[in-house]
C-alpha cells in the first residue's frame, strides 16, 4: 500500500504520534519525511513554499495537499479513511463532543503542560515558581474534569469505540506521565490512568505512542 502522505517532524513528537495512531486506526500509512532537521529544513524555500509559517509537524499528502498544525493534521487523517465515522462521530452530537474533547486536549492539557516542560525539562525558559505552580494546578483541575467523565468506568470518552477524542487526549497524557504527572498527582485520578492504560492496549495506539513511562517525582 502506498503511503497516504508524509509528516515533517522532529523525533518523539506526541503530535505526530497522535496522527500516526489515527492513521493506523483508519487503515492508512504515513511515513516520516527523511532527513528533516528542525530549524534548518523549516527555513528552506521549498519547505516554506508548502508551509509558509515554517512550523512542524507539517503534513503533505500523496496528492500534494499540504497542511500544518497538529490538530488539523489529525482531523484530516481521521477524516480520510474508512473508519472516519467512528473516529469523528456519525451524528452531529457525537461529532461536537469529539471536537470538544479534542479542544480540551489542546487548551487544558497541552497548553498547561508546556510551560513546566519548557522550564524543567527542555530548559528553554527560566524557571518561575509562580507560573510553574499555576500550570500544575491547572493540569490537576483538567485531570479531575477528565476523571469525572470516566468515573463510571467507561473505556472511551465518546461512545463505545475509540475516537479522535481519545487519541488527542492520550498524547499529552503520555508526556505528562513521563515528566509531570507524578505518583502524587496520579493518585488523585486513578480512573484516568486506567483509561490511558486501556487505550495503550489497542495495538494501533500502543504502537504509535510506545510504552507508558511514569515519573515518581515531577520535573522541577
Amino acid at each position: 500500500m502506498a503511503p497516504f502522505g508524509k509528516i515533517y517532524t522532529y523525533p518523539n513528537n506526541f503530535r505526530v504520534q497522535r496522527a500516526q495512531a489515527l492513521a493506523s486506526l483508519n487503515g492508512l500509512e504515513i511515513e516520516i519525511a527523511p532527513d528533516f532537521v528542525f530549524g534548518k529544513t523549516t527555513k528552506t524555500p521549498s519547505f516554506l513554499a508548502k508551509f509558509p509559517m515554517g512550523k512542524a509537524p507539517a503534513f503533505e499528502s500523496a496528492d500534494g495537499f499540504c497542511i500544518a498544525e497538529g490538530h488539523a493534521i489529525c482531523r484530516y487523517v481521521a477524516d480520510s479513511g474508512p473508519n472516519s465515522a467512528q473516529l469523528l462521530g456519525n451524528d452531529i452530537k457525537s461529532r461536537a463532543r469529539i471536537e470538544e474533547w479534542s479542544c480540551f486536549a489542546e487548551n487544558e492539557l497541552v497548553a498547561h503542560m508546556m510551560q513546566p516542560m519548557y522550564m524543567s525539562v527542555l530548559h528553554i525558559v527560566p524557571f518561575d515558581e509562580g507560573r510553574y505552580n499555576q500550570s500544575i494546578a491547572n493540569l490537576e483541575r483538567a485531570l479531575k474534569r477528565l476523571a469525572v467523565a470516566l468515573e463510571d468506568g467507561r473505556k472511551f470518552l465518546v461512545g463505545d469505540h475509540i475516537s479522535m477524542a481519545d487519541v488527542m487526549v492520550a498524547g499529552p497524557l503520555m508526556v505528562m506521565g513521563k515528566h509531570l504527572m507524578d505518583a502524587e498527582m496520579r493518585a488523585l485520578v486513578p480512573s484516568v490512568m486506567e483509561y490511558l492504560k486501556g487505550l495503550l492496549e489497542i495495538p494501533e495506539v500502543g504502537n504509535a505512542f510506545g510504552a507508558l513511562e511514569l515519573c515518581e517525582t515531577r520535573a522541577r
